[in-house]
C-alpha cells in the first residue's frame, strides 16, 4: 500500500512512501571513476482498469523510465525477453512480486508501474524495489492529464536518484546550445536528454554564447544582429529582448549564481576586461584589471571566486579571481592554450578545453590547481564543457564524426556518447540548472 502525503506540481499530486532506512546502504559510489552499472529490471507496465487507452501507454511509459535512467550512465538495462513475468497478470506490489524470479535474471533493482486512464486523467503509480532485500525503496503515485507521463516519469526517475545517491539528478534541467540553421547561428534549447528541441533565437546572424540565469528564466547569449558583437539578455516567458550599451565588443555572459547579476567581457576602455553588471544591463564594478585580453568567466556555486581566461602570461591560461579579497591566481601550466572554463556544481573541480597537439580535449582539474586529468583523447576536437547541474554528466561539443555535434559523458569520462541528432553543426553548449516545471 502507497502511504499518502500530497505534493502538488502543476497538474500531478504525488504520493510517496518514506524512504528513510536506505542511507546506510551504498548503492551507487558518486566518487567511483569505474563505476559499475547496476543491473536493473524494467518491464512493461500493467494496465489496471484496463482500456485500450491503458494498453498503448503501458509500454511507452516503462520505456521512457528506462531510457531516463539508463540516460545517468548508472544503470545496465536487462533485456524483457528474459523476465519471467507477464505484465497483464503478474503483480505490482511488494506482495504481489515473487522476487526470486527477478534475482534469477540478474536484476538488482526492480522498477514496476501501473497505469489508469479515466477520461483525460492519467494515474501512474511507480515502485523501485531491491529486489535481494525483497523491499520497496520508492513508491509513488501520480495524477496529471493524459500527456503528462513524461512529467511523471521526470519526478520519478528523480526520486530514484535521490534514494540512491543523495542527489535528485538532472531531470528537470535544460541544454542551450549553438545550432547552423540556413548558414546561420541561432540559440536553440532541448531537455537534458536531448529531447524537445526548440529554436530560441531567429537573428539570421551569429548568435553564440548561451548563459543561463539560476532561476532558468533568463539566457544571456553573444549576438551580432546590431553590427559588433553585443550581450543580448532575453526572457524566455515573455520573449522580450535587451542588448547591452556600451561601446567596443561584449563577450561571454556568465550569470552570478542567485543573482540577478551576470559578469561579461567589455573593451570599452581599450583593453577587453571583465565586469560584474545588473541583469538589466547597469553597470556595477569592474573586476579584473590587467593588460590584454581577460575572457570567459565562470563562477564558484557560492559566487565568491571567479574563474577566467587571461593571456597575461603569453598565452591563453585559466586564473581564479577571489572576488572579497580581489586576489587572483593562476590555475592551469599544463598545455600552452586552456580556454572555456567551466566550474562543477559541487565547486570542487574546473573542467576546461585545451590544445594538444594540435587538438582540443576536455580536461578537469581541482581548484587548487592540482591533478589534472584529460578525458576526450584521439577523437576529433572536443571543446566547450558545461556540468550537469548534479555534477554527473558533462555536456561538450565534439567533431569526431566530422562536424560539430553534441556529446556527453560522466564527470570521469566514461560512457561518451552523442546527446541529439540535428541537422548542421551545435556548439558551445550549457547546462542549466534543474527548473521544475
Amino acid at each position: 500500500m502507497i502511504q499518502k502525503s500530497i505534493f502538488y506540481i502543476i497538474l500531478i499530486s504525488f504520493f510517496a512512501l518514506p524512504t528513510s532506512g536506505w542511507g546506510d546502504i551504498k548503492y551507487i559510489d558518486l566518487t567511483n571513476p569505474f563505476l559499475r552499472k547496476i543491473p536493473i529490471a524494467v518491464p512493461v507496465f500493467k494496465a489496471l482498469t484496463p482500456s485500450d487507452t491503458e494498453s498503448a501507454l503501458t509500454e511507452a511509459i516503462a520505456d521512457q523510465v528506462s531510457d531516463l535512467l539508463i540516460f545517468t550512465g548508472y544503470f545496465k538495462p536487462l533485456d524483457r525477453i528474459g523476465f519471467l513475468y507477464d505484465p497483464r497478470t503478474g503483480g505490482i506490489t511488494q506482495g504481489e512480486l515473487k522476487f526470486g524470479n527477478w534475482t534469477t535474471v540478474g536484476a538488482e533493482l526492480l522498477v514496476t508501474g501501473g497505469v489508469t486512464v479515466q477520461g483525460d486523467e492519467l494515474v501512474l503509480e511507480m515502485r523501485l524495489f531491491d529486489t535481494f532485500r525483497a523491499s520497496m525503496m520508492v513508491g509513488k503515485r501520480y495524477r496529471g492529464v493524459v500527456g503528462d507521463q513524461r512529467k511523471m516519469v521526470r519526478r520519478f526517475c528523480a526520486e530514484v536518484l535521490q534514494v540512491l545517491t543523495g542527489r535528485p539528478g538532472m531531470f528537470d534541467s535544460q541544454i542551450a546550445f549553438v545550432s547552423k540553421v540556413d548558414g546561420n547561428k541561432e540559440i536553440f534549447v532541448c531537455e537534458f536528454d536531448g529531447t524537445q528541441i526548440r529554436q530560441i533565437t531567429h537573428n539570421r546572424t551569429i548568435s553564440t554564447f548561451p548563459a543561463w540565469s539560476s532561476d532558468g528564466r533568463y539566457i544571456a547569449y553573444n549576438s551580432f544582429k546590431n553590427g559588433p558583437s553585443q550581450v543580448a539578455i532575453r526572457n524566455l516567458q515573455s520573449g522580450s529582448e535587451i542588448s547591452l550599451n556600451y561601446k567596443g565588443v561584449q563577450i561571454a555572459p556568465a550569470w552570478l549564481p542567485n543573482r540577478f547579476e551576470l559578469a561579461a567581457t567589455l573593451s570599452f576602455t581599450g583593453e577587453q576586461e571583465i565586469y560584474l553588471l545588473t541583469g538589466d544591463g547597469k553597470m556595477i564594478k569592474r573586476i579584473t584589471n590587467h593588460a590584454g585580453i581577460n575572457v570567459e568567466p565562470t563562477w564558484s556555486p557560492d559566487g565568491k571566486m571567479m574563474a577566467f581566461v587571461s593571456n597575461r602570461a603569453g598565452t591563453p591560461q585559466i586564473y581564479v579571481h577571489e572576488i572579497e579579497g580581489n586576489r587572483v591566481h593562476r590555475l592551469t601550466y599544463q598545455g600552452r592554450y586552456n580556454t572555456q572554463p567551466s566550474w562543477s556544481p559541487k565547486g570542487d573541480r574546473i573542467a576546461f578545453s585545451s590544445m594538444d597537439e594540435g587538438q582540443f580535449n576536455i580536461n578537469v582539474i581541482d581548484i587548487d590547481g592540482n591533478d589534472p586529468i584529460r578525458l576526450t583523447y584521439n577523437q576529433g576536437d572536443n571543446e566547450a564543457p558545461s556540468w550537469s547541474p548534479d555534477g554527473s554528466l558533462i555536456v561538450f561539443s565534439s567533431t569526431r564524426t566530422g562536424r560539430s555535434q553534441l556529446h556527453v559523458m560522466t564527470a570521469f569520462g566514461t560512457d561518451q556518447r552523442r546527446l541529439l541528432v540535428l541537422d548542421g553543426e551545435q556548439s558551445h553548449p550549457k547546462w542549466s540548472p534543474n527548473i521544475p516545471q
